[in-house]
C-alpha cells in the first residue's frame, strides 16, 4: 500500500527532517515505533486520514528513521533523538498538542515528559504498546536480530502482530524489507548495539523501569493489544495504575500494533478520548 499523504521536510538545526502534515484543527502529534525499517508511513498509514478529519495531524520520522537524516549520536543516543523531536515540536508549533506514540515513540516520549514535566505543556498523551517494563524474550530478540533478509523480517513481523497475514503477505514483507534497507536505515538502528568494550554490558530490555509515571498529570490513555508478544501479561494495567489520570483500553486479538491490526477500533477510541479531553 502506497500512502497518499504528501511528504514534507523541514531543517531542524541542520537536520533534514521528514513529516506528514494533514488536516486542520487542534494539533495531534504522532510518534512512530523503533523497529528496523520503522517510520511514520508504516506506523500511521491506516489511522492518519481518519484522525485528520478532526485534527491537524503531524507525523514526523524520528532522527535516524524513515526519510529523516540518518544520524546516530553515540554520546547521546535516545536523548539526542528526544532533543531533536522537542526542537521539531517548537519549530512546528506543537508544544501544546495532543500526542500519540507507539512502542518506542510512546516509551521515549513518556519517559522524557515524566522526568521533566515542567518542560512540557502537551494537552494529552496516548500510549500505544509503549511505556512500562520491556522484557528480554525470544520475540524481542527477533526484532533486535533483524539482518536484512526476508526470513528475518518475517520473524520480526510474527513477533509484532497477532494476525499472521502481516508476516505472510509477500508484498507487505517486501515493502518492509525495502524500507529497512534504504541507505543508512539499517546501520543507524544497529549502531545502538556498538558498545565500548571497557564498559560493562548493560542491555536496555529486561531492565527494571524506574520512570516516575506519577508525573504524567495530563489526561492519558493507554492502549494495548491482548496478544502482545513483546510484553508481559497484565503490563498495561500495571502501567495505567501508575499514571494519575490514565484510562485503559485493550484491543482484543491484536499484538504490539493494534492501530495497524484494528485501525477502526483504535481511531474510535482515540477520537472519543480526545473529544472528552478537548471539551
Amino acid at each position: 500500500m502506497a500512502v497518499s499523504f504528501q511528504s514534507r521536510f523541514v531543517h531542524i538545526d541542520g537536520i533534514r527532517t521528514h513529516y506528514y502534515d494533514e488536516g486542520k484543527g487542534e494539533p495531534l502529534l504522532l510518534l512512530h515505533s523503533g523497529e528496523f525499517g520503522a517510520c511514520s508511513e508504516l506506523s500511521w498509514e491506516f489511522v492518519l486520514s481518519g484522525l485528520a478529519e478532526h485534527y491537524r495531524v503531524v507525523a514526523p520520522d524520528w532522527l535516524g528513521y524513515g526519510k529523516t537524516d540518518k544520524i546516530y549520536d553515540f554520546g547521546g543516543g535516545q536523548a539526542r533523538m528526544m532533543a531533536h523531536m522537542r526542537r521539531f515540536m517548537q519549530t512546528m508549533e506543537l508544544e501544546k498538542s495532543h500526542v500519540i506514540g507507539n512502542s518506542m515513540g510512546a516509551g521515549l516520549f513518556s519517559r522524557s515528559v515524566a522526568s521533566d514535566p515542567q518542560a512540557y505543556s502537551i494537552r494529552s498523551l496516548i500510549m500505544i504498546a509503549g511505556g512500562g517494563f520491556n522484557p528480554d524474550n525470544e520475540h524481542r530478540r527477533a526484532l533486535m536480530n533483524y539482518d536484512g533478509t526476508r526470513d528475518s523480517m518475517q520473524a520480526m513481523l510474527r513477533a509484532m502482530f497477532s494476525d499472521p497475514k502481516w508476516s505472510e503477505d509477500p508484498e507487505y514483507v517486501d515493502r518492509r524489507v525495502a524500507l529497512s534497507l534504504q541507505p543508512g536505515a539499517w546501520e543507524t538502528i544497529a549502531a545502538a548495539r556498538f558498545k565500548n568494550p571497557t564498559i560493562p554490558a548493560r542491555e536496555f530490555f529486561g531492565r527494571a523501569d524506574d520512570t516516575p509515571y506519577e508525573n504524567l498529570t495530563m489526561p492519558t490513555l493507554v492502549i494495548a493489544g491482548d496478544e502482545d508478544n513483546l510484553r508481559l501479561p497484565g503490563w498495561e494495567k500495571e502501567l495505567a495504575d501508575k499514571i494519575p489520570n490514565a484510562e485503559l483500553h485493550v484491543v482484543r486479538g491484536t499484538g504490539h500494533c493494534p492501530h495497524i491490526e484494528r485501525p477502526n477500533e483504535v481511531n474510535e477510541v482515540v477520537l472519543s478520548f480526545l473529544a472528552r479531553v478537548s471539551a
